[in-house]
């Protein structure tokens, strides 16, 4: 999910707009010059390299000095979030984006990354209706990514045709989405669509050769039933043999387990 995303991909969702040098900008019924809000977003990216380079403390430094220009500014809260969430104060960063939306509700990169937080808390339901906000956006330039975060919050509540809508929409947008597609193929073979779920298998197949993606053990339980609805032994064998040496504590094998027994 976008937590767990790339930490750049992170960086990438948290630029702020670029604003005219020649105007004042107010920001949360507060005015800020020209070179304040250039100072502000220069010490956001900074904060940012600091949080991708792991050090908390050179970014919090320069949070801080953002929140000395302006205290209302969504960005700044996003990153402040962010870094609580690093650090494990799970309550502080979700005051943190709380306070992010209230100063721009609009804000999709926002809402993406409080929804993530809030799946890492097993909060589904409270995820799955940021997700829903930020995919009604259609300018966000990370939309494909919040459509897959949907599917997998709908995912555990048992909402499988939310689910495999919002997977799909993903693809759509992003045929790269390697997760939407294994979660895809597997609520199409959940219902017996067996042609649907071999297409969109193949599909995370020639994404993961390209990237050179390990698999996953839910790609090779994927794998394993899907390919062997179609009797294609030789890729069967090579997942079951990953699947065993490599995951036998993950709840995939388990699930071969009973999946032998049946067959």
């Amino acid at each position: 999910m976008s937590v767990n995303r790339s930490l750049s991909q992170i960086s990438t969702l948290l630029l702020a707009a670029m604003l005219s040098a020649c105007v004042t900008t107010t920001t949360g019924g507060f005015t800020v010059e020209p070179s304040e809000e250039a100072a502000l977003d220069d010490y956001v990216q900074l904060a940012i390299a600091y949080y991708e380079a792991d050090d908390m403390a050179g970014a919090r430094r320069h949070i801080n000095n953002a929140l000395e220009i302006s205290d209302r500014n969504a960005d700044v809260y996003n990153v402040l979030a962010l870094i609580f969430q690093r650090e494990g104060d799970l309550d502080l960063a979700e005051d943190n984006f709380q306070r992010a939306i209230r100063y721009d509700r609009a804000n999709s990169r926002v809402r993406n990354n409080y929804g993530a937080l809030l799946y890492s808390m097993g909060r589904y339901d409270d995820a799955l209706e940021q997700f829903e906000i930020v995919t009604r956006d259609t300018m966000y330039e990370g939309r494909a990514i919040a459509f897959e975060n949907m599917g997998r919050s709908a995912l555990p509540l048992g909402r499988s045709e939310i689910a495999e809508n919002a997977f799909q929409r993903a693809l759509q947008l992003n045929g790269n989405l390697y997760i939407a597609a294994v979660e895809l193929s597997m609520l199409r073979a959940d219902r017996d669509d067996w042609n649907g779920a071999r297409r969109v298998f193949q599909q995370y197949l020639t994404t993961a050769q390209f990237y050179n993606l390990p698999h996953t053990p839910r790609a090779l339980l994927a794998g394993i039933r899907i390919e062997g609805k179609f009797q294609n032994q030789e890729l069967v064998r090579d997942f079951t043999r990953i699947l065993t040496t490599l995951y036998r504590e993950s709840p995939e094998y388990q699930a071969y387990l009973r999946l032998s027994d049946v067959n």
